[in-house]
């Protein structure tokens, strides 16, 4: 049998970094801190709970980063340019794969292309979009609405019924987004303006969750060289985007500042997360690993507070309370109908 997803792929990262592989420090005392980082490395790596909040982690930091990238790199070169920059990493390393697997893809690459438009060009322009009308709080907020989205998404496609507490969640979490749309006051939501990013990000969320649901009919083969060929889909998808914003907007080069976000969500959010998402699922499953996503709103909150000034308005508590308790209610529920009978 072939290594697990995550471990493959780490192990490929090591080797590039030169931590193992070819013998590059001839001598024992070069070999012995080979061996000792290599160690650790491992070590950490068999560290669920660590992997999945440093995925929690760098989520919440691109939140961070769309809001800071505003005015240093526009939202189609971020998006377009995240792409590129994984492409570069990753396609030597599985491109090989991608065509060894080219059979099974092509049999259904109108779904994977729906799900890399969907799911990574279209969710991540609209969020970075987003991040130029609304604050990073509520992006973060409102991307925990995701799991939601996910249940309903779930249902339409395959027929998968909620139980009672989910629906319970589910409608517990939709208030804490209408505690947001209506900047806490939600009796007024039906003749409150909202804000045109608290939309967009809904919108986004509604993307990614047709990905996640249609993950389940993915091609047959390996998770790394699925989304290396995601992200090859995503970049080109993204330059009619870039090409349209150039013409609308006139052209503009990002700055350095821009260039660093750019670098930031290209080697974090996107390939970092992912690898550790992937290991995590390896070491304890999806079902314990993603209870850790719920981190994601809380973390960005504190981002956005600390590293942003933020006001944390009384309305974003409730909100928060209300997302996270909505969805632990829910995955509680779905932990209980996974249970075995007997």
């Amino acid at each position: 049998m072939g290594k697990p997803a995550g471990d493959q792929i780490f192990h490929d990262a090591v080797i590039l970094l030169g931590v193992t592989g070819p013998r590059r420090l001839p001598t024992t005392i070069g070999a012995a801190m080979r061996n000792g980082l290599q160690r650790v490395l491992f070590g950490l790596y068999s560290w669920p709970s660590l992997l999945l909040t440093l995925t929690c982690v760098f989520w919440a930091g691109n939140t961070i980063a769309g809001r800071l990238a505003v005015g240093q790199v526009t939202p189609m070169q971020l998006t377009l340019l995240r792409w590129v920059l994984v492409i570069g990493v990753l396609w030597p390393i599985y491109g090989g794969q991608v065509r060894q697997h080219w059979p099974n893809i092509r049999a259904r690459l109108f779904r994977v292309v729906l799900m890399a438009v969907f799911g990574f060009t279209g969710f991540n322009a609209l969020y970075y979009v987003a991040a130029h009308y609304t604050t990073a709080i509520n992006i973060g907020i409102l991307q925990g609405c995701l799991p939601i989205f996910v249940l309903a998404g779930a249902f339409l496609a395959h027929g998968t019924r909620a139980t009672l507490l989910q629906v319970v969640g589910a409608l517990i979490t939709t208030l804490g987004v209408v505690v947001i749309a209506s900047r806490g006051a939600p009796l007024s939501v039906l003749h409150v303006e909202l804000n045109l990013g608290d939309v967009l990000m809904l919108i986004a969320c509604v993307l990614y969750a047709f990905f996640t649901v249609a993950l389940r009919d993915r091609p047959a083969m390996p998770g790394a060289a699925f989304f290396t060929l995601l992200a090859m889909i995503a970049a080109l998808t993204s330059i009619p985007l870039a090409l349209y914003e150039v013409v609308a907007q006139g052209p503009t080069a990002p700055t350095f500042k821009g260039m660093l976000i750019i670098a930031y969500v290209a080697i974090f959010p996107s390939c970092l997360a992912q690898i550790f998402l992937l290991r995590s699922v390896d070491l304890i499953g999806p079902g314990r690993a993603g209870i850790f996503l719920n981190l994601v709103p809380l973390f960005s909150a504190i981002m956005a507070v600390s590293l942003l000034g933020e006001p944390f308005a009384p309305f974003h508590a409730v909100a928060l309370v209300l997302v996270l308790g909505g969805i632990l209610l829910a995955q509680r529920a779905s932990r209980r109908e996974a249970r075995p009978r007997g």
